[in-house]
């Protein structure tokens, strides 16, 4: 008959659980895409979707580069303890749906006092040993949903990882082409040095023989000696991008300076990339994911709270043995056993149960409008970076043309100069804008490169989403 009565209890608590929070997140996610990335601009993805989009430069060393990284960064590193930890955590709260079980055992001597009562004074002295058992019974889904909250925060975590190796292999791809790049300056640098001294010589033989003033002759040297000051300046960058992916790396400077103080020309790489926008492309970016990730777990925290008004059930039991003999110890009249089910309900507690609720659904709120944030910041991104990517293309093209002019430029100011057709005013303006054009055109094929860079991390890197890994 109890067992019946007690049946009915559950089953009772069981249909009066379906109406606890039972929400899913896509009511709350707000769409922030905008609208002409929803209609009629179907997503075309030219770019490569794999997890080596950094193989499109075809650098041997770049690719090397970013494999030690993602062996040995330390920021790296450090995200994978965050999901060794996110996991224990998971597996505290999945312990939770488990009985605890729990041993005792002991040995009690009392004497009584004689003086306290009619009765004699008396000793008396027994052994005990019992198995205890305690189970909290899930009606109402607070385990369930303290568990898929940890569910979703594990998950969280691996995304974070996912997010950190995106920005790790940019970080390593952008510093090494700002190397590149400030190795060409240098070569640029030196290579219009080596221009300018002939023209110096040319001055000072003029001078000498009387066919021109000193004036030519300074400003010449004023020149060639401006460019000669901006070499250490180069030289100095170098360095400083060396010392910026050692650190990346995970290593110190001088275990890949070596390897990398050696020049190399930037990559050639000026494709151009057809970009439509499907309304889900975003979530691929892990950071993304990992914001809506959040939002299903403190999602699920709001229904933990809830539940936590309902009624909790218990069941406790011990079963043991206790004697004065210990040749009496395990005899079936020294056997003692207790069966608690137990119900707990909280009546009232300050407003505990209210309140804790109400800052439950306040962090759901927040946590939506991250993710709404994450969103919107997401497509300006990769809007940036595609317009940034396109017009640096256009850029490099035109800017080809004027470097090209600019060299028949000198020449021809310097044939005119040599034959004194022209004054040498001609000479030093044609030298300094060569200079400026070859530095702006090894800045935008540099630029050009850290926008294509800027935009596969904008499109989450390229990385794959394994569903089943989060399951």
């Amino acid at each position: 008959m109890k067992s019946g009565i007690w049946g009915s209890v559950i089953l009772l608590c069981s249909l009066l659980s379906s109406v606890s929070y039972s929400q899913t997140t896509e009511k709350y996610i707000e769409r922030s895409l905008p609208e002409t990335w929803k209609e009629g601009r179907a997503f075309q993805q030219t770019l490569p979707v794999d997890d080596r989009w950094w193989e499109v430069f075809r650098d041997p060393l770049l690719d090397s580069l970013i494999a030690v990284a993602m062996r040995q960064n330390y920021d790296l590193a450090i995200a994978v303890d965050r999901i060794d930890m996110a996991r224990a955590n998971l597996n505290i709260q999945r312990g939770a749906y488990s009985p605890t079980f729990g041993v005792t055992g002991g040995w009690t001597r009392q004497q009584s006092s004689g003086h306290t009562s009619s009765l004699p004074q008396e000793e008396t002295h027994y052994g005990s040993a019992a198995l205890s058992m305690s189970w909290e019974v899930d009606v109402f889904g607070s385990i369930r949903n303290r568990v898929r909250a940890q569910r979703e925060l594990f998950a969280a975590s691996q995304e974070d990882y996912n997010a950190t190796m995106v920005s790790l292999s940019a970080q390593v791809a952008s510093t090494y082409i700002q190397l590149r790049e400030v190795q060409q300056e240098l070569i640029v640098a030196r290579i219009n040095l080596e221009s300018q001294g002939k023209v110096l010589h040319i001055t000072e033989v003029r001078y000498n023989t009387g066919l021109v003033s000193k004036l030519d002759v300074a400003q010449a040297r004023s020149v060639y000696y401006d460019t000669k000051a901006s070499i250490p300046v180069l030289e100095a960058g170098i360095i400083r991008y060396i010392n910026g992916l050692a650190i990346l790396l995970g290593l110190y400077p001088s275990d890949v300076q070596a390897i990398l103080e050696q020049p190399a020309p930037l990559p050639d790489y000026m494709e151009l990339v057809g970009v439509g926008v499907p309304s889900d492309l975003l979530r691929r970016r892990p950071d993304i994911r990992a914001a809506e990730r959040q939002v299903n777990a403190q999602a699920a925290q709001v229904g933990a709270s809830r539940s936590d008004w309902w009624p909790k059930f218990y069941m406790k039991g011990s079963v043991g043995f206790a004697s004065k003999d210990a040749d009496n110890f395990f005899n079936h009249n020294s056997l003692t056993y207790e069966i608690a089910p137990t119900v707990s309900i909280n009546l009232f507690q300050g407003g505990q149960l209210i309140n804790a609720t109400r800052l439950a659904q306040a962090q759901l709120e927040e946590t939506i409008k991250q993710f709404n944030q994450s969103v919107l910041t997401a497509v300006q991104e990769v809007e940036n970076a595609m317009s940034a990517y396109r017009n640096s293309i256009k850029q490099i093209v035109a800017m080809r043309e004027v470097v090209n002019q600019g060299k028949e430029t000198l020449k021809l100011s310097l044939e005119l100069y040599k034959q004194g057709l022209s004054p040498f005013q001609n000479v030093l303006d044609a030298q300094r804008s060569l200079l400026s054009y070859e530095n702006a055109m090894v800045q935008a094929q540099g630029n050009s490169l850290l926008y294509l860079i800027q935009l596969y991390q904008a499109l989450g890197g390229g990385w794959n989403y394994d569903e089943q890994a989060y399951k």
